[in-house]
């Protein structure tokens, strides 16, 4: 479904990106795995238009849609749960997810306020409430939610649990297993390895904005190294 290759890109004179391959699958779970600075979010803004790539391609159902702008490419089927969540903090809970709001072309879709505050009953508690009078976790639940609204076929998360207390991570992953098993394709960045594992079928890692690493979770539990050289601080 996606497919990325020989993607470079930069900030002004600073090169971070040197020929990321990768792809996801319909309803595959996968995750792109290394330390900060290695050039994880610079690929997800690059997939997503919201940086322009240097070179190579990114590919949704075999269109090339390099470089196209953000709207286009969600048009396309992708949905975005960005880093640091950018909630817009003066509309309701209710507010942010109405304003996302799309079919995606089906019929009967399946994303709607009701399936997502079935999803996360606390924003249907908290709907009459602005998005900064959500806690850490419950805009993480939102952005997730608006995310969803566009009814993607490929959710992209960017560091799905940073800064959130343990037992709210948990609640997260159950509700992202649930996302997976309704079938959605998901690409998604974490520092917990652990339940990442439990979690994805494939993992990529970067190192340096290149691929060092990739394969199943199968063998990630059997390469003890790959954590130890290319995700441990």
């Amino acid at each position: 479904m996606l497919k990325v290759e020989a993607l470079e890109s930069a900030y002004g004179d600073s090169r971070i990106l040197f020929g990321i391959d990768l792809f996801v699958g319909a309803g595959e779970v996968v995750t792109l795995l290394g330390r900060n600075g290695m050039g994880k979010t610079t690929t997800v803004k690059s997939i997503f238009g919201l940086l322009k790539p240097r070179g190579g391609r990114v590919l949704i159902d075999g269109e090339d849609v390099t470089g196209r702008p953000p709207h286009v490419v969600a048009k396309r089927g992708l949905g975005l749960v960005p880093e640091g969540r950018q909630i817009f903090p003066t509309l309701s809970v209710e507010e942010n997810l109405v304003a996302t709001h799309r079919s995606g072309g089906a019929s009967a879709p399946k994303w709607t306020l009701e399936s997502v505050y079935a999803l996360f009953p606390r924003l249907k508690e908290r709907r009459r409430n602005m998005g900064n009078q959500l806690s850490g976790g419950e805009q993480q639940m939102l952005a997730i939610g608006r995310a969803l609204m566009t009814n993607p076929r490929l959710v992209v998360l960017d560091e799905a649990t940073e800064g959130l207390a343990p037992l709210i991570r948990e609640e997260i992953w159950a509700c992202l297993t649930e996302i997976r098993n309704a079938g959605e394709a998901i690409l998604v960045i974490d520092k917990n390895v652990d339940a990442l594992a439990r979690f994805a079928d494939r993992h990529v890692v970067i190192e340096k904005g290149r691929v060092a690493w990739e394969g199943t979770t199968a063998e990630l539990r059997a390469t003890p190294a790959v954590k130890e050289r290319f995700l441990h601080v």
